[in-house]
């Protein structure tokens, strides 16, 4: 018998010993995943702060500061001012319960406004694909990180001091702070709608028709009836949020998780067939447009603009995404007042004509990274492709021309603003973002639309500007010379810059060659990182 007890306890022992090394075990684990989890941190930190651009242009760090600031600033002024308005505008309902109703708008300007900054984590996952680490472990980490962002607490800077001053007082802080974490999920699930849409997309731009068909039959839903039926299930579901009513809560965090397990599924399945170069091979018939032989080197170049755009998904994207835009905008404009005012009928008017040249000019040279050592060469290589560029993209803009034509037929458009901003952009505007061809020395894919990537934040930073200055000049022309006048005035300077292109893109390859084994230096280290 005490053989048997003394057998029995050694086993018990030994058990527990287990138990320890197999709690042991889980903890190392856990403590190597977060140190890895660290490091992949650190890195991308590091990898914002040196990026090539951004480390030698002090300008552009001072001014990515003061946009942040300036929207900040704009969206508290709004937080503070939005009260005053809701207040008396229906007899007897809060003013936040106004704000509420406004909720779809809110989501829609949030999911957009992240095509333009916002990456998809598999973009970031690519350059540890030939690590010993875990796929799953790096897609789980940049989809958290990507998803519970700071980028979607920048909407606090407007709902915080709108909800200080309306909901607090009514509410307590109970309440307010239930009401903040209601508008907070919503903004979390957008984004991984987001995510799962910006996916889809960069694998066939046919699937941005999916959002702007959805995103189109909410706005007509709340535009066309004579009452809005969103606006009242949106304020019951943001009070029930403010309530704390958990059913509320619980069905926002399972929407969340839906759209987190469908990003996981789908950039996995996508990341996988792009590494592993899995692909379907289409026999396409060469296009040789002799028409072009004419222009001697000249034409060849302008063949070579034409092909980026046929035979490179990327760039071939990016174009058609453009032109859906244009038509949108002009639909809404020729069947709904929305962009009746004066503000709204400039930007998209000046928005028609830039966002096709914009989309490539901002990233000017960087995709002719990939193949910069035989552009250079040859001499005036270059100058000739800038010339080729600027041709291009100056008769492109004949397309929304001819897309907002009907709207300037049946009025809904003025032709001096439309003649305004087609000379503008390409007398003004295009020498002003082909100054980027000198600064730009990292090298985009031509096909890799999901792991590849996608410009940085510098560029984001310049294309805003350029969007905003048009605005600032017209406004300033038309006030102090007359709306007529105003757009001729536009027209001169843009016709004074395209007389001249020839000498300030003479002055841009200059300035180009001057940096050129800077420049190919960057090309070429960033060429397959």
């Amino acid at each position: 018998k005490v053989s048997k007890v003394l057998k029995v306890s050694k086993v018990l022992k030994v058990l527990k010993l287990l138990r320890v090394l197999r709690v042991l075990r889980v903890i190392s684990i856990a403590m190597n995943k977060y140190r890895l989890y660290r490091l992949l941190v650190e890195q991308q930190e590091l990898k914002d702060k040196r990026h090539p651009m951004l480390e030698k242009n002090r300008f552009m760090k001072i001014l990515m500061w003061f946009m942040v600031l300036y929207y900040a600033a704009i969206l508290l002024l709004m937080g503070a001012m939005l009260p005053m308005g809701f207040s008396g505008m229906y007899p007897g309902v809060a003013a936040f319960h106004v704000m509420d109703g406004f909720l779809p708008w809110l989501l829609l300007v949030d999911f957009w406004i992240r095509f333009v900054l916002q990456e998809t984590p598999a973009q970031q996952v690519r350059q540890y694909s030939i690590l010993p680490v875990r796929r799953s472990f790096l897609m789980n980490i940049y989809l958290l990180r990507t998803a519970f962002s700071s980028g979607n607490l920048f909407w606090g800077f407007m709902l915080v001091p709108f909800g200080a001053i309306c909901v607090l007082p009514l509410l307590g802080w109970g309440g307010f702070l239930l009401w903040l974490l209601g508008w907070w999920l919503l903004c979390v699930a957008d984004g991984l709608c987001y995510l799962f849409c910006r996916a889809l997309c960069m694998k066939s731009f046919l699937w941005v028709l999916l959002p702007l068909a959805v995103h189109g039959g909410i706005v007509a839903l709340m535009l066309v009836p004579d009452k809005n039926p969103l606006d009242m299930p949106c304020t019951v579901m943001m009070y029930e949020f403010a309530k704390g009513n958990l059913l509320y809560i619980i069905g926002a965090a399972a929407l969340i998780a839906l759209f987190y397990w469908a990003n996981y599924a789908l950039q996995m399945r996508m990341v996988y067939n792009e590494v592993a170069k899995k692909e379907e091979v289409e026999l396409k018939s060469a296009t040789q447009m002799n028409y072009l032989n004419r222009w001697g080197t000249l034409g060849e170049y302008l063949k070579m603009e034409i092909k980026l755009r046929m035979r490179n998904s990327q760039v071939r994207m990016q174009f058609f995404v453009g032109i859906g835009f244009i038509l949108f905008f002009s639909v809404i404009q020729y069947f709904s007042d929305v962009y009746s005012g004066a503000f709204m009928s400039s930007f998209v008017c000046m928005y028609d004509y830039m966002v096709l040249g914009m989309m490539t000019l901002i990233t000017i040279m960087c995709y002719e990274g990939n193949y910069i050592d035989g552009l250079m060469a040859r001499r005036e290589s270059i100058y000739a492709l800038l010339r080729a560029k600027y041709y291009f993209n100056t008769a492109v803009l004949i397309f929304p021309f001819l897309i907002v034509l009907p709207l300037i037929i049946a009025g809904r458009s003025s032709l001096w603003m439309n003649l305004g901003y087609l000379f503008l952009t390409a007398g003004v505007m295009y020498p002003l973002v082909f100054q980027m061809s000198v600064y730009n020395n990292n090298t985009l894919p031509l096909n890799q639309k999901l792991t590849g990537k996608q410009g940085n934040m510098m560029q984001n930073i310049v294309s805003f500007v350029a969007l905003g200055l048009p605005i600032l000049l017209e406004k300033l022309l038309v006030l102090v010379l007359g709306d007529v006048w105003g757009y001729v005035a536009l027209i001169a300077l843009g016709t004074l810059g395209i007389a001249t292109h020839k000498v300030w893109l003479r002055n841009i390859y200059t300035r180009f060659m001057a940096r050129r084994y800077v420049n190919m230096d960057g090309f070429r280290t960033s060429r397959n990182s």
